[in-house]
């Protein structure tokens, strides 16, 4: 019978929901790392069983934890790690390895990038954003950190080596932080050619490899953002958040700091598609699993206040890739709601109907079983949500 696992990172652990394909009845389990800070938690698609977590914590550092039976129990990945059958927080020495490149393919020293006074600062390792699991591989996983760099394991998080050719862009020294930090939040794998990936950093931009993760250029081209000296630049455009669908991995959605964005030409150009949304300022944005052209964001009030335009609650859809916009409101509150949704925090299912998800700071998971006609929260009253993924189990 198929199952729905959704994966959800908070400020203070990881939680567990199950369900069936009904999607009414919902087992929670959690938390996970109690108190820890749960950036980021992924299942593997060749194994669904095997999942990672981004576990940090700002006195005991950054750790990776792995499940391999979905999540009942948890161990770090590395030399010298118990056993798996515990689940909880390590002990402050323990941590996997991380591996910098100290110098670039061209054999530059990676040093320093742009601080937010326009000086320059030294790149630092505070914490893993996301985690990206291979397609084809369950012992490969890609991180994403910051300061941002990209790392990769292909021994199931044993050990992390950086692949230093994004880092080592001729424009890394002119990178700078957004508010939240200089973070590498998303990673898309193609499906199609396993050597293309795609990443985006707030506050460099997005950026494409074709050959596998050695070298990288930048794919701005037509986003503009006002808030930079030249509103046009190759790179230091606050990109919130990139989407993809298997089956059209040229076409990409973008979430930016201001403006919604597609392209057609796998990053090369970019324009923008707005429409008519009440504010194109959010975080999140997610593509329809069976349909390439249908859409989600959610929109909230500007880049000062957090919170949906009005007090309500509303996940916009468009099916139209863009052109127009409707508002999906049935089930979610529609005054009085202040909540937030962060970039990471919203996924979809591949059931026939798909169902949509996402996760607010007030610790709300929402589902949608009907591609967002109507929406019913799983649990409230979580800590603040960081991310939401979700897994779809024969």
């Amino acid at each position: 019978m198929t199952a729905i696992r959704v994966l959800v990172g908070t400020r203070k652990g990881a939680f567990i929901l199950t369900s069936d394909a009904g999607r009414k009845k919902w087992a929670v389990d959690g938390p996970h790392f109690a108190g820890w800070e749960i950036y980021h938690v992924k299942g593997s698609p060749v194994n669904p069983d095997r999942i990672f977590a981004s576990q940090t914590s700002s006195w005991f550092g950054q750790v990776i934890q792995r499940s391999d039976d979905g999540g009942r129990t948890w161990a770090q990945p590395a030399p010298g790690a118990a056993a798996p059958g515990t689940t909880g927080a390590p002990s402050g020495g323990d941590s996997n390895l991380f591996v910098f490149d100290t110098s670039a393919a061209t054999g530059k020293p990676l040093t320093t990038h742009q601080w937010y006074d326009g000086t320059q600062h030294p790149w630092e390792f505070a914490r893993v954003w996301h985690l990206e699991p291979s397609l084809d591989d369950a012992d490969t996983c890609y991180a994403g950190v910051e300061d941002a760099a990209l790392f990769r394991t292909t021994n199931g998080g044993a050990s992390w080596h950086e692949l230093a050719g994004l880092r080592g862009h001729a424009t890394g020294p002119v990178w700078a932080p957004g508010a939240g930090g200089m973070c590498l939040h998303t990673i898309l794998l193609d499906p199609t050619n396993p050597r293309r990936l795609f990443c985006a950093i707030s506050s460099a931009g997005a950026f494409r490899s074709d050959d596998g993760g050695q070298r990288w250029k930048p794919i701005n081209r037509g986003l503009h953002s006002e808030y930079i000296p030249d509103p046009t630049a190759e790179v230091g455009h606050c990109v919130h958040r990139i989407a993809i669908h298997p089956t059209r991995p040229n076409t990409l959605f973008m979430q930016k700091h201001w403006d919604v964005m597609r392209s057609d030409d796998g990053g090369d150009s970019w324009r923008e598609i707005s429409g008519n949304l009440p504010s194109d300022f959010g975080f999140p944005i997610a593509v329809h699993a069976h349909e390439p052209e249908t859409i989600y964001v959610i929109p909230i009030l500007s880049d000062s206040l957090h919170y949906p335009p009005e007090g309500k609650l509303r996940v916009y859809r468009s099916r139209s890739g863009g052109e127009d916009w409707e508002a999906l409101t049935s089930g979610l509150p529609q005054e009085h709601c202040y909540v937030n949704v962060l970039r990471d925090a919203m996924a979809v299912d591949t059931l026939d109907t798909c169902g949509i998800y996402f996760g607010t700071t007030g610790g709300q998971v929402y589902v949608s079983s009907d591609s967002g006609d109507t929406w019913e929260a799983i649990v409230r009253d979580l800590p603040a949500v960081l991310s939401v993924e979700v897994q779809t189990l024969p």
